[in-house]
């Protein structure tokens, strides 16, 4: 086992079990020992900034520039442990419903105005706010009220009780935001930048550029590192590893796995890699035919390879799933019987469901990531056997979104790991949940999910959260057959970067130039 993801489990498991008396200090280094000051690093990402506002981003470069210039109450820290960022401190009540946090003193937003609890409250009423379709609104926790007793102080009232909170609230869309431009619209955050984040916007070319610069009024003296950041879209993958290679870029916020060998090889760059939770889902519309019968899920997910999906679409940078979004890398993870290939009984369920004589469908993929049409095709050629005549469409990533995201009843998803196992649940497969793909709606997966973010009992919740992956393995809402290990590359003068389990999770103000990097202006 990776030893950061067994030190994430312990780590976890043993504040779980003190919760009851929960308080946090704040947080500790990313890096040790003096980092450099100065110089420019270029960020490459493989699609466009199109959301600036973050209470609304939604895919990683979105999230990545979110957290240049924005800053949340906590920050998920090298093992996904809460570390402190706006708040400095906190602590629950004994039951879990009710949290306390204590702001750093003296905050100040980009534009000089004071950060205090009511721009805390403000941002969270804007993001349980229906009408704001935040990502961040089922993700945060069961918050029934937010309150500023004082200028320093915010208080969370929960609806249940909630082990997670300081975890859900470093959700990557939960950032806080001026109270009194919240009064007059959102509109403002889709053109300016208004944040308390180490990094304050320069440039915003969604399609081709974004760039910021060091916040001299950020609350930690010592970082940023750097002056100034340049986040560049190469929606091209092998343009983009070539101007990595090339010296033009300096980190790649993600690498496909196609890529990954020639960075590997390349003189002056370091290839990094990481076991994790990301996965591609191949989504089935319970609530639409062919997918309402169960039957017919779990046919098509027996036609399916799974050894052969590590080798094919992760170019062998990946381990076998099991249809179950929980890795072996999140605590509470459950080892289940492993689904095998079997045509015979992929046949005789299809056949079973009144489709002996097989069945016509078209599986949708986003062109980005590229592993998503590599699925499609692959799925494609292993259901053939089983009867499964499968047309595959591949399309732009913005027209994905658009027409088929949330809407579509067979199509390709992609998703990096969540903090907690709480939280992958709630953001996809809850009846609940914001991206409710699949329209499973399961009431008792639904409850079991609920009843395991109410205790803080290890076992209670190990127990609770093992039946839960037991049913949606058992009636296969989606198909998840590869875990992707995290890639990443980057130039050997960058310094004080990690890959983060989470995926989209930065901390590029940890970052700083060594020797060997180029002079920009």
């Amino acid at each position: 086992m990776n030893t950061l993801v067994a030190a994430n489990r312990r780590d976890f498991l043993g504040a779980a079990a003190s919760l009851a008396a929960l308080s946090f200090p704040m947080s500790s280094a990313f890096a040790a020992g003096p980092q450099k000051r100065g110089g420019t690093l270029r960020v490459s990402i493989n699609q466009a900034v199109n959301k600036l506002n973050p209470l609304v981003a939604r895919v990683t470069p979105e999230y990545l520039v979110a957290e240049l210039l924005y800053s949340g109450l906590t920050r998920l820290g090298p093992t996904m442990a809460p570390e402190a960022d706006l708040a400095q401190s906190w602590t629950s009540s004994p039951d879990l419903t009710q949290w306390t946090f204590k702001l750093r003193p003296g905050l100040v937003f980009h534009d000089g105005s004071a950060c205090t609890s009511a721009d805390v409250v403000a941002s969270f009423q804007a993001i349980l706010d229906a009408k704001t379709a935040s990502p961040g609104r089922q993700n945060i926790g069961p918050i029934a009220s937010v309150s500023a007793p004082d200028k320093s102080t915010v208080v969370f009232v929960l609806a249940s009780p909630y082990a997670d909170l300081p975890v859900a609230l470093a959700f990557p869309s939960a950032k806080i935001v001026p109270a009194s431009v919240l009064q007059k619209g959102l509109d403002r955050l889709n053109r300016e930048a208004i944040g308390t984040g180490p990094f304050k916007l320069v440039t915003f070319e969604p399609e081709r550029i974004v760039v910021v610069a060091r916040n001299e009024a950020y609350y930690d003296k010592a970082r940023p590192y750097l002056d100034r950041i340049e986040v560049r879209v190469y929606p091209d993958a092998t343009a983009e590893g070539s101007a990595l290679i090339a010296g033009d870029t300096d980190l790649m916020a993600l690498v496909q796995p196609a890529e990954f060998a020639r960075l590997k090889a390349a003189s002056g760059v370091n290839a990094l890699k990481l076991p994790s939770g990301v996965f591609c889902n191949i989504n089935l519309g319970c609530n639409q035919k062919p997918f309402n019968d169960v039957r017919v899920r779990k046919a098509l997910a027996l036609t399916v390879d799974r050894p052969a999906m590590v080798d094919f679409v992760a170019e062998g940078y990946g381990t076998v799933a099991n249809d179950n979004p929980v890795s072996a890398s999140y605590p509470f993870y459950k080892e289940l019987p492993q689904r095998k290939r079997d045509i015979a009984q992929a046949k005789k369920l299809l056949a079973e469901a009144g489709h002996d004589k097989g069945l016509t469908l078209t599986l949708i993929a986003s062109d980005n990531p590229s592993i998503r049409t590599q699925m499609a095709v692959a799925l494609r050629e292993m259901a053939k056997p089983a009867g499964f005549n499968i047309n595959v469409q591949t399309m732009p990533h913005a027209t994905y979104l658009e027409q088929v995201w949330k809407k579509g009843n067979f199509y390709v998803g992609f998703y990096n790991m969540q903090p907690t196992v709480d939280s992958i649940f709630s953001l996809l497969y809850t009846s609940n949940a914001s991206w409710n793909e699949t329209h499973w709606n399961n009431a008792t997966f639904d409850k079991l999910v609920a009843d395991a973010r109410a205790t803080a009992d290890v076992k209670k919740r190990n127990e609770l959260y093992a039946e839960a992956q037991r049913l949606m393995t058992e009636e296969v809402p989606s198909i998840i057959p590869v875990y992707f290990d995290l890639l990443r590359a980057k130039r050997s003068y960058v310094d004080g970067y990690q890959v983060n389990p989470r995926g989209l999770v930065y901390r590029l103000d940890y970052v700083s130039l060594g020797d060997g990097a180029p002079k920009r202006a």
